[in-house]
């Protein structure tokens, strides 16, 4: 009966920190990740290659990334798929990185195009060419993963990206870009 006599000693500041670590602890864990946005800013003749029968081309291209996310990322190399008229035209590769929460960063991914590729849309491409608008399809998947506290959060972003450019000037007319990202929680 000893233990019931007893008071118990109440400690404003012990309840406070508490409490913070409790709302802290359900916010982080709470938090919904959002997706990634990629905005492609430019894209640079870097040279071309004499394939014969056909000229390849060789591309820097310019994406802005951003993570909204309250936690850094960090994610495998990839290769991201260049499509035109249907069919695959190139790749760009992807080189393993990380990011830091909410922010911003450019990346430069060379890339390549292939000349024969083109060559069997030559009557589409000569058209875009008068036109002075192609239309090209982009589809990238990211790997990676985020840590929150102690705990890593494997993630999967998928990217299609619809990009109108200038053939002519290589200048980047309208885009429209779509992401899903697939979060892992084991």
């Amino acid at each position: 009966m000893g233990s019931r006599d007893q008071k118990v000693k109440w400690s404003w500041s012990s309840a406070l920190i508490g409490a913070a670590s409790a709302t802290a602890a359900a916010s982080l864990l709470s938090a919904k990740p959002k997706d990634p946005t990629f905005h492609l800013i430019s894209i640079d003749l870097t040279s071309l290659k004499l394939n014969l029968p056909v000229l390849d081309a060789e591309l820097m291209l310019t994406v802005h990334v951003t993570n909204p996310n309250i936690a850094p990322i960090h994610y495998s190399s990839t290769t991201m798929i260049i499509l035109y008229d249907g069919t695959v035209l190139g790749s760009a590769e992807v080189k393993a990185g990380s990011q830091p929460a909410r922010s911003c960063q450019l990346l430069r991914l060379p890339a390549r195009l292939d000349g024969m590729e083109l060559a069997q849309h030559a009557r589409q491409f000569f058209s875009d060419v008068a036109k002075r608008e192609m239309k090209l399809e982009a589809k990238l998947t990211i790997e990676g993963a985020a840590k929150v506290m102690w705990w890593d959060h494997s993630f999967r972003v998928h990217v299609d990206s619809f990009v109108t450019v200038d053939p002519v000037f290589l200048d980047v007319i309208g885009q429209e870009n779509k992401s899903q990202m697939d979060l892992f929680l084991t």
